[in-house]
């Protein structure tokens, strides 16, 4: 599988002109994360540990899950402004937040509930295109499971939306703590 997966990634770096590492080593901090794309290291990291044993099309889901993320790193100018403006900003459900600027990752800490914070999350503009992007990949590669791949994504796409307008108030909380 590690071989496969190796090949649809390579595959995909070259017909999307995406030069980039991989890994199967997670970085600090992200052990329990399926995946991760690292901007700043230009590295995904996808954790088979995890993943091992899974069903080939969640391995594949969260796989183009990161593969995209690189694709909106690496070539904004494919994607909307609301991603564009999105991808500099990361949110985890307990505040702490991080913003890439000058090439590196700055981190804070906001006050709030958790439920508000993992609901922002969840409403990225970046992270709903690369779970409704890994959907539709892994559908395409495993036809025989759409039905449980739909039900994968139903766990990631938010049922409840979060207004741009509190999004820019979140940005601006995370700019003035950083």
């Amino acid at each position: 599988m590690k071989e496969y997966i190796k090949g649809l990634a390579e595959e995909f770096a070259a017909s999307h002109d995406l030069k980039l590492h991989i890994s199967y080593s997670m970085p600090e901090g992200y052990e329990d994360a399926y995946g991760t794309f690292d901007v700043v290291q230009n590295t995904l990291f996808l954790n088979l540990d995890i993943l091992h044993g899974q069903p080939k099309y969640e391995i594949l889901f969260y796989l183009f899950h990161e593969l995209r993320h690189a694709e909106q790193y690496l070539h904004p100018e494919r994607f909307d402004r609301t991603i564009q403006n999105s991808i500099s900003y990361v949110i985890l459900y307990n505040g702490v937040c991080f913003k890439l600027a000058d090439g590196e990752w700055k981190q804070c800490r906001l006050t709030g509930d958790e439920d508000y914070f993992s609901l922002a999350y969840q409403n990225l503009p970046y992270e709903i295109d690369a779970n409704k992007f890994a959907c539709e990949k892994a559908k395409t590669l495993c036809p025989e499971d759409v039905d449980e791949i739909e039900a994968l994504c139903d766990l990631w796409i938010p049922k409840k939306g979060f207004l741009q307008e509190e999004f820019e108030k979140l940005f601006r909380r995370i700019d003035e703590s950083i």
